[in-house]
């Protein structure tokens, strides 16, 4: 049975791979007010318009927008919501992987070195943006993994 669930558990990592693959980089295109596609911008241009170093201010604008109505509700719990969640099965998948990420401070060392590749790779390549919110929510969310993959019902399943 256990070797059953070790081959399940690679199979589900490679689409997991796969979707994040999708979400990250494939699927995003930014368009602009006016309908420009923001890789027209010089690259300085594009981190500038596109970046987001201000930490909780894209957090507290969906936090806002949800109480006032004034955006979709939709739009802010996506985004709340889909970041938290991102990276979540990463920090079950990785200590698998990678047995000396096992301890908490390497983990989250190697989470905040993954996060920022990436999303340094989204604006460099122009195929999202630097948010430091976003960074926030992944990290957070892959704490929680982090904690459930240290469970003893999920370490009992791959032992």
């Amino acid at each position: 049975m256990k070797k059953v669930v070790k081959i399940i558990f690679c199979i589900s990592f490679i689409f997991y791979l796969l979707a994040l693959v999708m979400l990250l980089f494939i699927g995003v295109m930014f368009v602009g007010v006016r309908g420009h596609i923001w890789t027209d911008l010089s690259l300085i241009e594009y981190i500038r318009t596109s970046s987001n170093f201000v930490p909780f201010k894209t957090i507290s604008t969906y936090i806002m927008a949800m109480f006032d109505g004034s955006l979709n509700l939709g739009i802010p719990i996506k985004n709340l919501i889909g970041n938290l969640i991102m990276f979540l099965p990463m920090e079950i998948y990785l200590p698998y992987y990678i047995k000396k990420i096992n301890k908490v401070g390497r983990f989250t060392f190697s989470m905040i070195i993954l996060l920022f590749v990436i999303e340094v790779t989204q604006l460099v390549t122009r195929r999202g943006s630097f948010d430091i919110d976003d960074f926030i929510l992944n990290m957070v969310g892959a704490l929680i993994g982090f904690g459930i993959w240290k469970t003893k019902i999920v370490q009992r399943l791959f032992k």
